[in-house]
């Protein structure tokens, strides 16, 4: 692709960044404390700002433009489709909506052969643990901590991470556990081996105090995303499938960051032989071009719903240019073999190229990740593995991880930055020489980090 020629023109700049200021409310933010960057334009893996500055994007937006931005085929698909159906009412077959849940029911593991649309993974999550109760007629919602399912009513409450706690008023039944993460694992385990086995354990053993009749789901990210991208041990995914299967607990897989290429497969739990009861997905589904989410639903579950209704849905569930946007990035990502390409990327430039910078630099402690998401574990000790900064930490206590963020911008790399890690996490279309260039300013941002071990 052609690189866009850049024009600055700071005054509109200028303009947009004001009038953000004067009404935009923003996510997760202290509104009076944040200076969001004024964006002109993206293509590919790149976007630029007013002032004509240029920025390799290592966050894929939140880790959901899998094909780039702006990909000819799929605006292409949209126009057609604003052109023939803007949008009708979900109760009808529209052949797009039918079209792109057939693409994807063909693409997800096993029997997952039938598709709930929603406008997001929030309420992809939320309508989830709703099928998965009322399949059951128990309450609990089993999740672990290190994770992130959303920020709707329900997907908050099983989130394990801090924009938990302002909200954290309880949708009834939600029950925390530890999942594995060996390189700060909970079980005191030193193998992969152990840490599998002990975690099993601890599932199992929560599972008996809270009561196994009385749970309904267990839901996981297959490999957790923005808790810090750690890829589960062998035999702990086929371990909670049986522990599901054994108790009668519905398995939910979270799939909306990890789905659709990013692991370097169609879906993540193809990397582990499981497949769950229910999975939800979104973000790369269609790159995020226009928003889409859903359930990608069992036989089972979904014959509870043969006769008795559903008592769920939303108003754009299966807008048709959402699903346009869905069809075209799905037939992209096949012609194109982005998936076949995340693959190559993470097992030839970035694996190799991530764990290249540990070996240089002092602040990284641990490497992990598959495809093109990858984290990097940054330290202050990588004896202690104590972190750079603390756990949730803000303003001056998180000072280290903030001179990193602007020197990775410094040097033209928008950079995935959370508590104490940053995340390499492009298109999953990225060529070898962009996921080089974005090493290369990685490795001069590490240089910050370094300055802050001990």
């Amino acid at each position: 692709m052609t690189p866009h020629v850049i024009e600055p023109d700071p005054q509109a700049g200028a303009a947009v960044k004001a009038a953000d200021r004067a009404h935009v409310f923003h996510s997760w933010s202290a509104q009076g404390l944040i200076d969001p960057l004024a964006v002109a334009g993206a293509e590919g893996s790149y976007f630029w700002d007013y002032d004509g500055n240029r920025y390799l994007d290592f966050t894929s937006g939140l880790v959901y433009t899998n094909i780039g931005y702006q990909h000819p085929r799929v605006v292409a698909a949209i126009q057609e489709q604003a052109a023939k159906l803007t949008t009708f009412a979900p109760a009808f077959a529209i052949d797009v909506r039918s079209e792109a849940a057939r693409l994807i029911a063909e693409r997800t593991p096993g029997d997952l052969d039938k598709i709930f649309f929603t406008n997001g993974g929030a309420e992809a999550v939320e309508n989830a643990v709703r099928m998965a109760r009322l399949h059951t007629g128990r309450t609990k919602v089993l999740s672990a901590y290190r994770s992130y399912h959303g920020a709707t009513s329900t997907a908050i409450n099983l989130t394990g991470d801090p924009r938990r706690w302002a909200s954290d008023n309880g949708s009834a039944g939600v029950v925390r556990f530890w999942a594995p993460f060996l390189y700060r694992s909970p079980f005191y385990a030193t193998t992969e081996a152990e840490e599998s086995a002990r975690a099993l354990q601890h599932l199992e053993d929560t599972i008996a105090f809270e009561g196994p009749a009385t749970i309904a789901a267990i839901i996981l990210e297959t490999v957790p995303g923005t808790a810090g991208i750690m890829t589960p041990p062998p035999g702990y995914l086929a371990g909670v499938r049986e522990i599901c299967d054994k108790y009668g607990i519905v398995f939910v897989l979270d799939e909306v960051m990890a789905g659709f290429g990013r692991t370097g497969k169609w879906f993540a739990a193809e990397h582990f032989d499981v497949v769950p009861d229910l999975m939800t997905f979104a973000k790369g589904v269609n790159s995020g071009y226009v928003p889409l989410g859903g359930v990608a639903i069992s036989e089972k579950i979904a014959a509870t719903f043969d006769k008795r209704p559903y008592p769920g849905g939303l108003t754009y569930s299966g807008h048709p240019l959402a699903c346009a946007a869905a069809v075209a990035t799905i037939q992209v990502m096949e012609d194109e073999k982005v998936v076949e390409n995340a693959a190559h990327i993470g097992e030839n430039v970035l694996g190799p190229g991530l764990r290249e910078l540990a070996e240089r630099h002092p602040s990284v402690g641990e490497v992990r990740g598959l495809g093109v998401f990858w984290a990097l574990d940054l330290v202050k000790n990588r004896e202690t593995r104590e972190p750079l900064v603390p756990y949730n930490a803000a303003g001056e206590a998180n000072a280290p991880m903030a001179a990193f963020g602007a020197a990775a911008k410094k040097n033209g790399l928008w950079p995935f930055v959370n508590m104490n890690r940053t995340h390499a996490v492009p298109a999953c279309n990225v060529t070898e020489a962009e996921a080089k260039e974005g090493l290369a300013a990685l490795d001069a941002a590490l240089t910050v980090a370094d300055e802050h071990t001990a």
